[in-house]
């Protein structure tokens, strides 16, 4: 058999596997770039929920609360925001059916507030005709709450804000946590391990409300004929951390298929890109002056603003 008919055999034998490779290689940078415009769609979703979460709150609020952190949040205007970016990224803005198909993949999606947080998700209730009802809706606020051995119980905030109810004492305190003369709780008195409880507190109580939460999305996803089953996707301490450092909106997009595969991820909203900076307006004797809270002065603080100009207007001096 001459050398050129061995070329043909060979070329024959390792065609159809290179045609296999081929398709592959294009099923899978296919499947990479559906993935990529997925992602990109929920973190848009994810941060215009965010920034509507604030936005839209009502402003008068904002300017009694003694942290920037604790802001007034339109929960309504975040979920609708959310979906109104999500159906526009995914191409189906003026399709119904397909919007309903796409919310049967979005588990959950849930609010971090200053001293709570709340989760939308599918829920059942009893109607005012007594008939049941189904649907997406928010849940009760959920408090970042933790006992020690002690039996001391504490609410946490977003930052040192805190509720303390002494089991010593049997009395409640409620202030800043270095601020407070709480000598009978260690806890108080140990502002790094305060903050690591705080933390995981936090982290913990919405970890497990989003457990439950997408558990129960399996069930009515099963009725709906969503075969996939929902989890609670691995998330690093580090990017919770990084989320509970302040307001902002999580949420999970899960179950859709993408080539011989199902997409699963969640994105972060928010937090410092919508944080506007806290002006301190205080009483300097007889004049009204203001600066920034991480300015070394220590006047009685009789409000807050957001913005220079708004201390201003309302009376105040400006401290260098």
């Amino acid at each position: 058999m001459k050398w050129i008919e061995w070329a043909v055999i060979g070329v024959l034998i390792f065609f159809p596997f290179a045609m296999i490779n081929q398709l592959e290689t294009d099923l899978l940078r296919k499947t990479l770039l559906l993935e990529l415009r997925y992602d990109a769609a929920l973190d848009a979703a994810a941060d215009a929920a965010a920034q509507a979460l604030i936005l839209n709150a009502e402003e008068r609020k904002e300017s009694h609360y003694e942290s920037v952190k604790r802001v007034a949040i339109n929960k309504e205007a975040a979920i609708q925001a959310f979906y109104e970016t999500l159906y526009l990224n995914f191409g189906i803005a003026d399709d119904p059916t397909a919007q309903g198909v796409l919310r049967r993949y979005i588990p959950a999606v849930a609010i971090v507030a200053y001293d709570g947080f709340y989760v939308y998700s599918e829920d059942e209730w009893t109607d005012s005709s007594g008939q049941t009802v189904m649907g997406a809706a928010w849940g009760l606020k959920k408090p970042y709450v933790y006992s020690d051995k002690a039996g001391d119980s504490f609410s946490f905030t977003l930052d040192e804000q805190v509720l303390v109810y002494s089991e010593q004492t049997r009395s409640w305190y409620e202030g800043l946590r270095s601020e407070l003369q709480v000598s009978d709780i260690p806890l108080m008195s140990d502002a790094v391990l305060f903050n690591q409880v705080r933390q995981s507190t936090i982290v913990q109580a919405i970890q497990d409300e989003l457990a439950f939460r997408i558990n129960q999305h399996n069930e009515d996803a099963l009725r709906s004929g969503v075969a996939y089953t929902f989890t609670l996707p691995s998330i690093s301490q580090e990017d919770w951390h990084n989320t509970i450092d302040d307001v902002g909106v999580i949420a999970f997009l899960q179950g859709i298929p993408v080539g011989s595969k199902v997409y699963n991820s969640y994105a972060f909203g928010g937090s410092r890109i919508i944080k506007l900076p806290e002006i301190v307006g205080a009483r300097k004797g007889e004049m009204k002056v203001y600066y920034r809270r991480s300015s070394p002065y220590n006047y009685p603080i009789e409000e807050t603003f957001t913005s220079e100009k708004a201390a201003a207007q309302n009376g105040y001096m400006p401290l260098p």
